[in-house]
């Protein structure tokens, strides 16, 4: 036996692969014994080849098996994010045994219950250069089709390595952005110039922006908050994608019994307040993707709208809780009546032209909505009578203007009894002497009133804003955490 070096016991050879599968239970290759182990270490490549293989697993965990060929072997690691295409981040790898030969171009099914049970695919195959190879580090210069380039693995500790590109990153590859905010729309009636325009179904739900690297799923509110807790049935989006990193824009949204979007169904999933696990069990959403920002390196911000769109239907995501719903080039009074007569919220109408705009609303989106319904802050409320009384009555509403918050009537229909009592332990903490409103709220009002801090931003159902400011015939539907209250104006 070849003096192996401390650290590799466990891996060099073919004596623990082996002893890991039964070539009667599952596809891989399993060669016959043999006795030989040997020593990887030192720089020498002579005779020891230079293939290389990256082999994407849908194990328990989804993960990239990077193997290099070594004395007749393929030394290997398993990296569960892949090979890092940006030099400042070190992705982990957690070396495992020598695989065969063989293994290099394997692909299938290892059966569930086995070893690595899960999907194998040859993500990436070619041949490398050696730099160095000892104990520690392994120094190499990959050359395959879609990775190219310096890559050192270092042990940090046991089985644990870290892996790092050096050098440059790929030409014109710039990283996943994690800043960026949604585009918003404006309200608006039906374009004249129909055949410039795709048409969209306008969702009730929440916006989300979803970043995918590496397989795993980063959730982002429109107001920055990381919600990807809140929906773990959505992580599935990344395994879907696999090693393609993307920044999609979307909707998460809980369908009623009649398969409409409801947003206070959602409610239940949105953390205001304190939902119970059984609440979120029974609620499950949807996410309904309409958008990509950013993908495998390349920023699409500046693309126009039809080739953002075939870029995300390329991707071809469907899946128990997502799915790219249709959109329509032109034929928009169509659309406006085919949602009317399924009682659905709108239509957006978005420019086939037009750039992505973060941050921005634009008149390229125009929302044009058979519900009127607008984003408030509460900043107060009239204890009820009657039935209500030692409860709350009304909210009082505000929006922002040019010298603050501006009162824009009060509400006191769309309540349960668990709505209101909900709210009342929300704004009992945020109590204040004072009306935080800065214009004047009518007296009739404003006596007995209880102020609070605006924090809270309400979503409400209205037939239309009077010629002072107020809502007509407001409707409470829930509350928004993903609003800052700072940001809430009048449409």
């Amino acid at each position: 036996m070849l003096r192996v070096p401390a650290g590799y016991e466990d891996h060099v050879g073919l004596e623990t692969y082996r002893e890991k599968r039964d070539a009667a239970r599952t596809p891989e290759p399993v060669p016959p014994a043999q006795d030989l182990r040997v020593d990887h270490t030192g720089d020498e490549q002579a005779g020891r080849g230079d293939t290389f293989v990256v082999q994407e697993h849908h194990a328990t965990a989804l993960h990239w098996d990077v193997r290099l060929e070594r004395d007749g072997v393929l030394v290997s690691w398993a990296v569960p994010k892949g090979l890092p295409l940006d030099p400042a981040k070190n992705n982990l790898a957690k070396q495992t045994e020598d695989h065969p030969m063989a293994y290099a171009t394997f692909a299938g099914d290892i059966p569930k219950g086995e070893y690595g049970g899960g999907h194998v695919s040859v993500w990436d195959s070619g041949t490398y250069e050696l730099e160095k190879w000892r104990a520690d580090v392994v120094k190499v210069v990959l050359h395959g089709e879609k990775v190219d380039g310096r890559y050192v693995f270092f042990r940090t500790r046991g089985n644990d390595w870290m892996v790092h590109r050096m050098g440059s990153p790929p030409k014109g590859w710039t990283p996943l952005p994690r800043d960026l905010k949604p585009m918003l729309a404006v309200a608006g009636t039906l374009p004249t110039d129909d055949d410039r325009w795709a048409y969209e179904v306008k969702w009730d739900g929440v916006r989300a922006l979803v970043a995918v690297e590496g397989g795993r799923v980063t959730l982002t509110s429109r107001n920055g908050n990381d919600v990807t807790s809140h929906y773990p049935e959505l992580r599935g989006v990344g395994l879907q994608l696999g090693s393609r990193a993307a920044l999609l824009d979307g909707e998460i949204v809980a369908f009623n019994p009649e398969g409409r979007s409801d947003f206070g169904l959602l409610q239940n999933r949105m953390h205001v307040g304190k939902p119970g696990t059984a609440l979120l069990r029974s609620t499950p959403v949807q996410l309904l993707l309409f958008d990509v920002l950013h993908l495998e390196g390349t920023s699409l911000l500046d693309r126009t709208y039809d080739e953002r769109r075939a870029a995300l239907e390329g991707l071809e995501l469907q899946g128990e809780h997502w799915s790219v719903p249709a959109a329509f080039l032109g034929g928009g009074q169509t659309v406006l009546d085919a949602t009317r007569a399924q009682g659905l919220e709108g239509i957006l109408a978005k420019r086939r032209d037009a750039t992505y705009l973060p941050g921005r609303r634009s008149e390229c989106w125009t929302k044009v909505k058979h519900i009127r319904r607008t984003s408030t802050v509460i900043a107060g409320w009239k204890p009820g009578e009657g039935g209500r009384a030692g409860r709350i009555g009304s909210l009082l509403l505000g929006v922002q203007g040019p010298d603050g918050l501006e009162y824009a009537g009060h509400v006191g229909t769309g309540f349960t009894a668990a709505t209101l009592k909900a709210l009342g332990e929300l704004l009992e903490p945020l109590r204040i002497a004072e009306s935080p409103f800065a214009t004047a709220v009518p007296r009739m009002y404003a006596k007995d009133a209880v102020w609070v801090e605006p924090r809270l931003v309400a979503e409400i159902d209205y037939t239309e804003w009077t010629k002072d400011g107020r809502l007509r015939h407001p409707s409470y539907k829930g509350l928004r955490d993903d609003y800052d209250p700072k940001d809430v104006f009048r449409e």
